[in-house]
């Protein structure tokens, strides 16, 4: 069963009745428990069960667009840029992974890919956050080890398949019993297998490092210090590299 939780999400509105389309659209996902928009401040809270990314889906059927602000407590959520490190592909970023632990021992995973080819593909999760030769340097299945020592089926860091259709578009939320902490600066490969060996030049391995994400209200930034975009400009710059 998987515990509820809360997401916040920045979505341009301009009166009550934006309001409502998006708050009618995201209650037709099951699993949504509660919906309150701020739109002084352009956030909208979503508490439930349904994955980050189908929520964004069912907003952008309205018309509008969204960025995911915030999932879960502070210091329970994580996300992961999956890129491909072959030189041949122009537009290397290919997914992202979205996690947010809900409970002591379980962390759901929303997994996302734009621009592999066609099939089923797996996301493990690897011993060590090195990317610098692609997947191909970031060592085995996170605790393969001890779950062979144990005599245990899979080892936690194999955390399931997603299905690539004919427009290389995939998704998928898993339910892994881990926690967040253990997660961070190791490293995710999505590939068509899961044991390797991997090849740096292949396009269809992506990978990425693991990193600390904001929770539900850490995050109220709408102008980067970096470059001194706001939100929107970064996320419009981001769908052109292949962000989802």
């Amino acid at each position: 069963m998987i515990e509820p939780f809360q997401m916040t999400f920045a979505v341009p509105m301009t009166c009550e009745s934006c309001v409502e389309d998006i708050s009618r659209s995201i209650n037709k996902l099951p699993g949504i428990h509660k919906i309150e928009a701020k739109l002084q401040d352009q956030l909208v809270l979503v508490e439930g069960t349904a994955a980050p990314s189908a929520i964004v889906a069912a907003i952008q059927e309205t018309g509008r667009d969204a960025i995911v602000r915030g999932s879960g407590a502070t210091n329970s959520a994580a996300v992961c840029i999956l890129e491909t490190h072959s030189e041949t592909v122009p537009n290397k970023i290919r997914g992202l992974a979205r996690m947010v632990q809900v409970s002591k021992n379980q962390t759901l995973v929303d997994l996302t890919i734009n621009g592999l080819s066609p099939g089923r593909y797996w996301a493990t999760v690897r011993e060590t956050g090195d990317i610098s030769e692609g997947a191909a340097s970031t060592g085995s299945v996170w605790e393969a080890l001890k779950e062979r020592v144990f005599g245990r089926q899979e080892p936690r860091g194999v955390f399931g398949t997603v299905d690539v259709n004919e427009k290389g578009k995939g998704n998928v939320f898993l339910d892994q019993p881990v926690a967040v902490w253990e997660l961070i600066g190791r490293s995710m490969v999505v590939a068509k297998n899961k044991d390797g060996p991997f090849r740096k030049e292949d396009p269809d391995t992506l990978v990425g490092v693991i990193a600390r994400s904001a929770g539900v209200w850490d995050n109220d930034k709408m102008v980067c210090t970096c470059s001194g975009k706001n939100v929107w400009q970064e996320r419009e710059e981001q769908v052109s590299k292949g962000m989802l």
